[in-house]
């Protein structure tokens, strides 16, 4: 009798057992378009439109996956879901774009985001203007620590379908929109020195020259020198 009663102590601790805590998603990784590349696969829609197939890997703990595709130009972005990995959308042709992936799973609040790519959908041009610079140190927003000698590096990166990058135009101030240009470094150089004052907001931007005569243009963006 006691052995039994043993057994169903036991039996009872085992079924008390709670489950595993549910897993936050992982990243997923993107497969097409390519990254800085022309996508020519689309479909035309119409003499302005063509319809893209965007496709990524399946990712570990997740349930759904958000698109964010945004038009480099118009800041316009299309935004939806789906459990598959690959989504059908309408873009305007000639135009950049960039697109990520956010994996989501309803069990946790937390989400994973994928790196983010550029490409251009072909149109009818036969060469195109750079991807607008990736702004990467100091971020938009940052408060960020001068050095001994009172200065602050910023720092990008650039891209170009035709790989014609020749040269770049940073601007910078404490004027929003920055009209001071204070650098114009060939396409190898992507950072540069600016020396800032205490507790001061500054912004700058960089324009990004193809052998072409494209232009773009990354924004305006700003930071807090401590």
């Amino acid at each position: 009798m006691k052995n039994l009663i043993l057994l169903m102590m036991v039996l009872f601790l085992f079924g008390c057992g709670g489950k595993d805590a549910p897993r936050a998603p992982e990243s997923s990784m993107l497969v097409f378009p390519l990254k800085d590349s022309e996508c020519t696969t689309g479909v035309s829609l119409s003499s302005a439109t063509s319809e893209v197939e965007f496709q990524w890997q399946a990712s570990d703990f997740t349930e759904t996956y958000q698109i964010r595709v945004t038009n480099l130009v118009t800041n316009v972005s299309q935004n939806m879901n789906t459990s598959a990995t690959s989504m059908k959308l309408p873009l305007e042709k000639g135009a950049p774009y960039s697109w990520f992936i956010t994996s989501k799973n309803t069990n946790v609040t937390e989400t994973a985001t994928s790196e983010i790519w550029r490409f251009y959908n072909a149109g009818f041009q036969t060469t195109y203007a750079p991807f607008p610079a990736e702004i990467i140190a100091p971020k938009s927003g940052a408060s960020v620590l001068r050095s001994a000698n009172n200065e602050v590096v910023l720092n990008w990166s650039g891209a170009d379908v035709d790989n014609d990058i020749i040269s770049y135009e940073v601007y910078f101030s404490i004027n929003n929109p920055p009209e001071t240009l204070v650098f114009s470094p060939f396409a190898n150089d992507t950072d540069v020195n600016v020396t800032v004052a205490a507790d001061t907001v500054y912004y700058w931007s960089v324009k990004t020259l193809d052998s072409e005569g494209n232009t773009s243009e990354s924004g305006v963006y700003q930071f807090k020198s401590l």
